[in-house]
């Protein structure tokens, strides 16, 4: 297993239990075992949804956590794997099985890694402009599922309260209503210290999920 990936999961379990006063650490172990596995990448995503099936109490991070068994794959796996794997029929018959799984957390998740790379600090504008090329017309696909982000990228200097209240304004259609707390929140502070983190989750209307989220992105960022 990927060591990013596995503290990156860590990191996100400890602060969803520390606030749902849920004890995650069978579970913890329970995915390990999964991600650490020698089963083939669908018998993964089997097994994992096997472990949330059993643990509903977890049910939340469920696409968050596909997330991080893709990247787990991208990081880790591929490397045992042909070198044109990922351009094989076989790889793109996977992609079309979950297609419609995980979350937007992925791309951000693939960008701090393309950061790590380059040795750049991660920003919101790189993120939106250099990295998803929001504003290049073959991605408007990209534009429209970002479009709230691209809209309120000033809340990176804004106050948390600022941000909580843009996020809950936000429409229930919207692409990234869900995400759009713990991303804003990230881009704003990297390296927050207990007193700010404990002040992004005062003004949360989802503690659990979102401090989830953040605790997930600073961890995988700290590599």
């Amino acid at each position: 297993m990927d060591a990013s990936v596995k503290q990156a999961m860590l990191a996100a379990l400890r602060q969803y239990a520390a606030i749902s006063k849920k004890d995650s650490k069978g579970f913890y172990d329970s995915l390990v075992q999964v991600f650490d596995s020698s089963d083939d990448y669908l018998e993964k995503v089997a097994a994992m949804d096997n472990k949330f099936d059993d643990n509903p109490e977890f049910e939340s991070l469920r696409e968050l956590f596909f997330d991080l068994l893709l990247i787990n794959f991208f990081n880790e796996d591929v490397r045992k794997l042909e070198e044109d794997y990922l351009d094989s029929p076989e790889w793109e018959a996977i992609e079309e099985k979950t297609l419609d799984r995980g979350t937007e957390l992925l791309n951000l998740m693939l960008y701090l890694k393309e950061c790590e790379d380059e040795d750049i600090e991660p920003d919101l504008e790189d993120f939106l402009k250099e990295f998803l090329l929001v504003e290049e017309d073959e991605f408007q696909d990209e534009h429209r599922i970002y479009e709230d982000v691209i809209a309120n990228q000033i809340l990176v200097d804004s106050d948390l309260q600022e941000v909580a209240r843009v996020a809950h304004a936000l429409p229930e259609d919207s692409e990234l209503k869900e995400l759009f707390y713990p991303m804003i929140g990230f881009f704003r502070d990297q390296h927050p210290d207990n007193d700010d983190f404990d002040e992004f989750v005062k003004h949360s209307k989802n503690a659990e999920f979102d401090s989830a989220v953040y605790s997930l992105l600073i961890s995988y960022n700290q590599r």
